[in-house]
């Protein structure tokens, strides 16, 4: 049977394809990207860098038959099969790819290749779950806006905690021990359980007491790590990790699911119970109650749901590292057509 035209795309046909356009057309570079949830989040990165002579155009790779999604498909069958160039692009999550500086295959596949744009921070979920934007969130989703908790300290002080562990982490990764300490060991360290609103601090205290007990562990597993651990932390460092910060470079889905998730969720039930309770107050009757507690129970949303709608990670210097990549590449995308 034969295959499909579309098999065969690659950066060289699109940028034919363009340059049969009119002069006064744009050029439209195809942007690849990793899952559906990553649509939106690139779009509107790429299209402050859009003009007249430069368009993009999100999409899923979906040309691969099998539908694979993720970074180790969309990099295998563009970067390594050589279709990416200035009329195809991939725009992928960095996981640990950037950290590793080229010390694996995937990393260097991520880093070398001009034609890939990368997150900076592990994922788009770390993004959406900058600290400084997590009351935002809160009040969005309940429509009130008493600080319960100053989440943004809070995450700043889960960041200092879990930092040694998640230099330990890279440190697997980059020294091929990862298979002795895993993200999902990591993950079982670092999540968050029952968080007590009235009194957080237990909660860190907690963790504190857990990475303090893993770190010990992992000095007597590995204790050729004594020669390069603390220079890795430097390196770290170096590449923009801060230790208040380095949630930013965790799993996202560790990060989502096993920190903010069990943060936010008591956070704002909490909330909600304060303004129902509120409403049934001030109600002069119980008609009024009720009509007054369905407008609002159908006017909030899951935090979650507000969490991806949150664009207040653009304040974040890994945002504009991010923007940076697409500039490098933003005049060689859109040269002069043709006469």
């Amino acid at each position: 049977m034969a295959n499909k035209l579309t098999d065969h795309l690659n950066s060289q046909y699109l940028d034919a394809a363009n340059r049969l356009k009119p002069k006064n057309g744009s050029r439209v570079v195809t942007a690849y990207v990793e899952s559906y949830d990553d649509v939106w989040f690139w779009r509107s990165v790429l299209q402050e860098f859009e003009s007249p002579e430069l368009k993009f155009e999100v999409m899923l790779p979906t040309h691969d038959r099998s539908l694979q999604r993720g970074k180790k498909s969309a990099l295998a069958n563009l970067v390594e099969g050589r279709r990416l160039g200035k009329a195809m692009i991939a725009c992928v999550d960095a996981d640990y790819d950037y950290l590793m500086q080229g010390t694996t295959e995937h990393s260097s596949a991520m880093l070398d290749n001009p034609y890939v744009v990368h997150t900076q921070v592990y994922a788009i979920e770390n993004y959406q779950c900058y600290a400084e934007g997590l009351r935002e969130a809160c009040v969005m989703a309940t429509l009130n806006d008493h600080e319960l908790i100053d989440l943004a300290a809070f995450m700043h002080e889960y960041s200092l905690i879990i930092w040694p562990l998640l230099a330990w982490s890279v440190w697997a990764y980059r020294y091929d021990r990862y298979k002795e300490f895993s993200l999902t060991d990591f993950a079982q360290v670092v999540k968050m359980h029952d968080v007590d609103v009235l009194n957080p601090m237990k909660t860190l205290t907690r963790l504190r007491q857990r990475v303090n007990s893993c770190q010990n562990q992992l000095y007597q597993k590995f204790p050729e790590a004594k020669k390069t651990y603390a220079g890795m932390k430097e390196d770290l460092k170096r590449l923009g990790v801060r230790p208040d910060s380095c949630y930013l470079y965790m799993q996202g889905h560790t990060l989502f699911e096993g920190a903010i998730m069990p943060l936010l969720v008591p956070v704002c039930s909490r909330l909600r119970r304060e303004r129902e309770n509120e409403i049934s107050r001030m109600a002069c009757h119980e008609k009024q109650r009720q009509n007054e507690l369905s407008c609002y129970q159908h006017s909030v949303f899951p935090v979650e749901s507000m969490l991806k709608k949150s664009a207040s990670y653009r304040e974040l210097p890994e945002y504009e590292m991010l923007r940076e990549q697409i500039r490098k590449l933003q005049n060689e995308l859109a040269p002069p057509r043709l006469s």
